[in-house]
Order: structure tokens, then C-alpha cells, then sequence
């Protein structure tokens, strides 16, 4: 079982990095469970149709108790992708990192991974900040590898920055290691450049350079991943791309630009 944890600033893509890559593990038959680790919920949901999953603590405010079984709390997408969202606090009250804490503490109850048994599983995390909840599939033994989601912008790769560092003070528990970066492209200038710079300087790779793309949002108007809609898209090649270079274990076979 692969278990990956995908980070970076919010609002860089990271959901539409996962889900694709989601996708395109489902689509070389592989059993995939995706889980959302944002207050948001909204990770899974270009798996599902655009309808968005309730999330477990939203299901827990709404019926005031815990799931019983993962079926009140998941839902099968696309290729068979097994979706799952923490969720979050009600705005303005409670820690978001906390519910996330809760919810795979009870995913462990019920026996989440031993149910389904995938092959793959993948963590959307929010990574502006890399402490608590946040921090768990990192340091709770949850995810293996880490790979982080960033453009060339001055903020994401401060964040990417963060996140980098903060996997590295990890590294001696044995914790979950950096497995590589994915340029998501925002064409700013010197954009690679800047990348490959961030990467070199904690030794990592580019496993993945993603270019902009508006079938990516013609196909989420649609709630669908571009695997879903059309894989035969230039696009899509590079989603189906990275996941065969990481069931290969390739992870650190740097990508070329474009």
C-alpha cells in the first residue's frame, strides 16, 4: 500500500492535483482511497460528480454522534476512488487540526484500510501551516511520502518552504519523507528556474510539471477530473505520467520542462 500525503500553500491545487492523480491510479486499476484534510471538504468532489461528500465532522454536528461504519461517511467516485473528508469545525469555533486528529483516530475504528484495502492512498492537506492536525499525516505514521504542490509565486514557494523544513525535522523518528515537488504553473517568469531552485536547495526533484491548462477547468465546471473526461489530453498524460513513475517507485527521476 502507497500511502502519500499531498501538501502546499492554499489555493496553489493541490485538490486538483490529488484528485487527477487519483484518477489516474484508479485508471491503471488501481484501488484508491482519496481523504481530504481541509476544512473546506471539497477535495473529493471533481470524483464525484461536482456533489460534495458531507464530511465527518459535519456528519458528526448534524446527527450529534460518531459514524458507525464508514458507509455513513465515504462514497466511491470515480474508478472506484473510495472518498473520504474530515472536514472541520463549525467557522470560528474549534481547531480545524484537531477534527482532523479526530477523524483518523475513528477511521481507525473502523477499520478504514483493513475494509478497503487499497493500493493507494492519498492525503489532501492544507499546508500553510505544518503543526497539529495539520502535521499528522506526517508524524502519526499515516503517509509515507510527502509531495508538495507549488508554482513559481513568491508565497507558494514560502509554503513550500515550510513544509519542506518541517518533514526534515521529522527525519530522524522515521517519520514521512519529501518524495518530490509538482510545479503546478501559474506562467510566471522564470517560473522552472525558481522551482528547480527550491528543490535543489533541500534535494529534492520535480516529479511533475503541470502546465495551465483550461481543460482543467472546463472539465471541474463539469465536476470531473480531465482523467474522467478525456485522457487522452495532453493534460492528462501528465497525471497518468506521475503515477506510473511513482508505482514504479521513480519518485525521484526528476521531470523534464516542458
Amino acid at each position: 500500500m502507497r500511502k502519500i500525503a499531498i501538501y502546499g500553500k492554499g489555493g496553489i491545487g493541490k485538490s486538483t492535483m490529488t484528485s487527477n492523480l487519483a484518477a489516474a491510479f484508479a485508471a491503471r486499476g488501481k484501488r484508491v482511497i482519496q481523504i481530504g484534510c481541509d476544512p473546506k471538504a471539497d477535495s473529493t468532489i471533481n470524483l464525484l460528480g461536482g456533489k460534495p461528500l458531507l464530511s465527518v465532522m459535519g456528519y458528526m454536528r448534524e446527527y450529534d454522534r460518531e459514524p458507525e461504519s464508514l458507509v455513513e461517511i465515504s462514497r466511491e467516485g470515480f474508478g472506484g476512488v473510495l472518498c473520504i473528508e474530515t472536514g472541520g469545525p463549525t467557522p470560528g469555533l474549534g481547531c480545524a487540526g484537531r477534527g482532523i486528529i479526530a477523524t483518523f483516530g475513528l477511521l481507525e475504528d473502523l477499520e478504514l484500510f483493513e475494509t478497503f484495502r487499497p493500493d493507494v492512498v492519498l492525503f489532501d492537506v492544507l499546508g500553510d501551516v505544518v503543526c497539529g492536525g495539520f502535521a499528522a499525516p506526517i508524524r502519526e505514521g499515516y503517509a509515507e511520502e510527502v509531495l508538495i504542490v507549488t508554482s513559481g509565486e513568491k508565497m507558494a514557494l514560502y509554503a513550500a518552504d515550510n513544509i519542506a523544513k518541517a518533514v526534515e525535522n521529522f527525519a530522524d523518528r522515521g517519520y514521512a519523507k519529501v518524495g518530490g515537488v509538482i510545479l503546478n504553473r501559474r506562467n510566471v517568469p522564470d517560473e522552472r528556474a525558481k522551482v528547480e531552485a527550491f528543490a535543489e536547495g533541500h534535494g529534492l526533484s520535480i516529479v511533475a510539471d503541470i502546465p495551465r491548462s483550461d481543460a482543467i477547468n472546463n472539465y471541474e465546471e463539469r465536476g470531473m477530473t480531465v482523467i474522467e473526461g478525456d485522457r487522452s489530453l495532453p493534460i492528462s498524460r501528465k497525471f497518468l505520467e506521475l503515477a506510473d513513475r511513482l508505482l514504479a517507485g521513480e519518485d525521484a527521476a526528476p521531470s523534464p520542462a516542458p
